[in-house]
Parts: C-alpha cells; sequence; structure tokens
C-alpha cells in the first residue's frame, strides 16, 4: 500500500448517524500505555456500525500483533459504549490491513510532543524493492534540538526507542515509524 493510499484510510469515520454516534463515544477511550492519545488518535479504531436492531460492531487494529494494550482497549470500547445506553456490543481485533503510524492523527502527534514523545515523522516505508528511507535524526521534544542519540532501540513499550537529548540531556521516548 502505498503512503497516499495509507493516508486515505486514516479516518474512516462513518456517514450514518447511528453509527457515528456510537464512534463518538468509542473515539473517547485512551490508549492505556499512552494516556493522552484516543484510540481515534492512533487510528487504532478502524470501523463502528450500527445493525438494525441497536447492535454496535467495532473494529480496531492493534499497532502491533500482540500489543498487550489491546484487551484493555476493547474492554474499555465496551465499557463506554454500553455505559452510554447501547445493549450489544462486539469488538473485533482486525489484523489486516497493518497498523501504521500514518493513521496516526496530527492532533494525535501533538499530544505526544506535548506528553514528552516525540512522535513518529516521516511516512511508513513503503515495504516494495527499492531504496530504504534512514532516519537521520529525532528532535527533542522538550527543547527541539535534532542533537539527540538512540540509547534502546526498544523504549517503554515495543512501538518506542529511547533516545537522549545531547543539548538538554533529557531522555525521551521516541514513537517509532511503523
Amino acid at each position: 500500500m502505498e503512503a497516499d493510499a495509507a493516508a486515505s484510510v486514516a479516518r474512516p469515520v462513518p456517514s450514518d448517524p447511528a453509527a457515528r454516534a456510537a464512534w463518538d463515544v468509542a473515539a473517547t477511550v485512551t490508549d492505556p500505555e499512552v494516556p493522552v492519545l484516543t484510540i481515534e488518535d492512533l487510528g487504532v479504531l478502524r470501523s463502528v456500525a450500527v445493525d438494525d436492531d441497536g447492535a454496535v460492531h467495532v473494529e480496531l487494529t492493534p499497532t502491533y500483533s500482540g500489543c498487550p494494550a489491546m484487551d484493555a482497549m476493547r474492554d474499555d470500547v465496551v465499557l463506554a459504549l454500553t455505559h452510554a445506553g447501547y445493549d450489544e456490543v462486539d469488538v473485533r481485533m482486525v489484523l489486516a490491513p497493518a497498523w501504521t503510524t500514518d493513521w496516526m492523527s496530527e492532533a494525535g502527534k501533538d499530544k505526544l510532543r506535548k506528553y514528552g514523545i516525540q512522535a513518529p515523522s516521516g511516512n511508513a516505508p513503503v515495504r516494495d524493492a527499492g531504496p530504504i528511507r534512514l532516519q537521520l535524526a529525532v528532535k527533542c521534544p522538550r527543547c527541539d534540538s535534532l542533537n539527540t542519540r538512540e540509547l534502546a532501540r526498544f523504549g517503554s513499550t515495543s512501538c518506542k526507542a529511547l533516545y537522549e537529548c545531547r543539548d538538554c540531556l533529557e531522555p525521551f521516548d521516541y514513537f517509532k515509524v511503523l
């Protein structure tokens, strides 16, 4: 999938009023690992549909397969929707297409930076043959310096790397481009 195609599926908000109302409730659920982000900010919330009998069907795509936060997200979506008055809620995990950082909203990336985690920069690499893009520098979310270095490929979670700013000397997480 090319970057333009990935970006075009980033915000699959339903146009049906009933589904949109359920989407708005599900979209309030936060990521248990990064509580400043909603599942909508992350692009993990993929679809919401409401049957004629009022049953809500939600699809979530994990940031990576085996993400331990997905069970909590699923439970939180069910809780939010049942608390909002929906009697029957079904939440499914959908692995294809695979989640990409291209699906994160700009508002979500801004929330990450303000929280002290550098948001992913650039688009997810296309997995076809050809040149591989290399990240030259990661900007510090505190002082905006590019004088940073990777300390560990895996940070507080598998989707983040641990970096250090050589100017302000602060460590920070970097949300990897996937």
